[in-house]
């Protein structure tokens, strides 16, 4: 699996736990110096635990990105919401992602370790430091510390990687001493056929100013490899409503070219390979209740 001596190696799980849009996914891809799971400025971007892998020396850390805490109301939301409570449940390092910007993230956080017990080690991370005063930073640790006297603080602008070189030494240091788990070149725990359905629901969340993205889903139908290196990957983009095609299509198609070309040219910088992405919208009004598709994304239907 590696050349590291298994008794001297290192290994663990770090979750990182917090509520919608605090910057998860952004600070998983920092941490791992590649990207693994998609980001967008909307909230439940990501929809269940996505595992990226970093090696540094004898220690092997897996991050794992937790769908965001918030109030489920439907059946995905719920999965959504139990699969970020099991990836915490199950970590050995537990990091409580506080965003800066918004009041109730820290009490969210409290709010978990008030229904549960939180691993041994773990960290407080402050996230958008970027963006606001010294003394919001102040206040939130003075609410931290109330809570934890032992917390463990730190201050970081994910985004614009502040902070992140040092609070990933300091993960990798609190990594108990235990074999590997995976090769050392593996980079993440999913697929690249979920990784590219991921991709494109990535484009659509940027492009689409409505709420429609929450009631997408991308499969990822067909994969071909060519014996000149590249793919051919054939993608349904999977709706809800008929009355929603023109809006996904755009005139004359327009909108689904910018989404695909977008999607393409980033799944050729991920895969390293030339990619000849096709797309086709379908219609599905059950597709959330379709216990196939909790399957294939990990959730508990």
């Amino acid at each position: 699996m590696n050349s590291q001596n298994t008794k001297s190696q290192h290994f663990g799980y770090a979750a990182i736990v917090g509520e919608p849009n605090a910057g998860k996914s952004t600070l998983v891809n920092a941490l791992l110096k590649q990207k693994v799971t998609i980001v967008t400025p909307k909230v439940q971007t990501t929809r269940f635990r996505v595992q990226g892998i970093y090696v540094e020396g004898n220690a092997q850390m897996v991050l794992v990105d937790t769908p965001g805490l918030f109030a489920p109301k439907t059946r995905l939301d719920k999965a959504m919401v139990k699969s970020a409570r099991d990836g915490f449940d199950a970590a050995d390092i537990a990091i409580f992602l506080i965003d800066l910007k918004s009041k109730q993230s820290a009490q969210q956080i409290f709010d978990v370790l008030s229904k549960t017990r939180a691993p041994d080690r773990k960290l407080y991370v402050l996230n958008k430091s970027d963006i606001v005063k010294q003394d919001v930073i102040d206040a939130v640790k003075q609410a931290i510390v109330a809570q934890d006297a032992n917390a463990e603080i730190h201050v970081i602008s994910a985004l614009r990687g502040m902070g992140v070189d040092e609070l990933r030494s300091r993960v990798m240091q609190l990594l108990p001493q235990a074999p590997w788990h995976y090769p050392e070149d593996q980079l993440t725990d999913i697929s690249e056929r979920l990784l590219a359905a991921e991709i494109t629901r990535e484009q659509i969340f940027l492009q689409l100013s409505q709420e429609l993205p929450y009631g997408i889903h991308v499969d990822t139908e067909k994969w071909e490899d060519y014996k000149n290196g590249s793919v051919k990957i054939d993608q349904a983009v999977i709706i809800a409503r008929e009355a929603h095609k023109p809006i996904v299509l755009g005139k004359g198609g327009t909108q689904i070219k910018k989404i695909r070309e977008a999607a393409q040219a980033e799944m050729q910088k991920i895969f390293d390979r030339p990619v000849h992405l096709f797309l086709f919208v379908k219609v599905r009004e059950d597709w959330a209740e379709n216990k196939a598709f909790y399957k294939d994304m990990g959730l508990e239907f």
